[in-house]
């Protein structure tokens, strides 16, 4: 099971913008990769996909960065099957948690972000309020567009207030579960790569038992 320290980085406290906070991570964090073919016959694509995280006192910092042969955004309202497009996801739980709580972002910043029991088990969508607390910037812009096929290079960052999942700012928890997904369930090449291994028979990121964890 993969392992990541959190770095709690104080100048993230002060950022006005998320942009800002990408050249912090840059330079403070190490990157992960987002490079494991689970389904590796059916589906063998593997975007370049990196991402760091990091804390402030309050929120998560997730910064992901993309290299892929096509890219494409068709949704551009929250709560949309962002899936579908050229996406990353970042899912966790607490340990002692029955639920977790998934975060999708296609390339241009739209979000899916609910707690859920399982795939399709009690599913919980975040409401408009909890949504416009995740702020995102997204190197592509905001707005929709059609699948272009050209090798294109894109980021995104997002800050995640503890609050949304939960946690006491206060009381920080030794350690969540989670894992970390690159995904285009209908991009020109389908694919499905995950941070930490995933033992199922077809593409299913809604397996908390295979999560890694992440270390405050």
């Amino acid at each position: 099971m993969k392992s990541i320290q959190i770095k709690n980085i104080d100048a993230l406290n002060n950022v006005t913008s998320v942009k800002e906070a990408i050249a912090l991570l840059t330079n403070a964090c190490s990157y992960e990769a987002v490079d494991v073919l689970n389904w590796a016959s059916s589906f063998g694509h593997k975007p370049e996909t990196k991402f760091a995280i990091a804390r402030s006192d309050d929120s998560f910092f997730l910064h992901f960065c993309v290299m892929e042969e096509s890219v494409k955004a068709l949704f551009g309202n929250d709560q949309e099957a962002v899936w579908e497009d050229s996406c990353v996801e970042f899912f966790c739980m607490l340990p002692e948690q029955p639920f977790y709580y998934n975060f999708e972002f296609n390339c241009i910043g739209t979000c899916v972000a609910t707690a859920r029991d399982g795939r399709e088990k009690n599913v919980r969508p975040f409401d408009a309020n909890q949504l416009a607390q995740i702020e995102r910037y997204a190197s592509l812009g905001n707005q929709p567009f059609g699948e272009k096929h050209e090798k294109t290079a894109w980021e995104i960052c997002v800050k995640i207030p503890f609050v949304l999942l939960e946690i006491d700012k206060n009381k920080l928890p030794e350690k969540l579960r989670a894992n970390f997904y690159k995904c285009g369930d209908k991009t020109a090449i389908p694919h499905f790569v995950s941070w930490n291994p995933i033992q199922a028979k077809n593409p299913d990121f809604h397996l908390p038992e295979f999560f890694g964890e992440i270390c405050f």
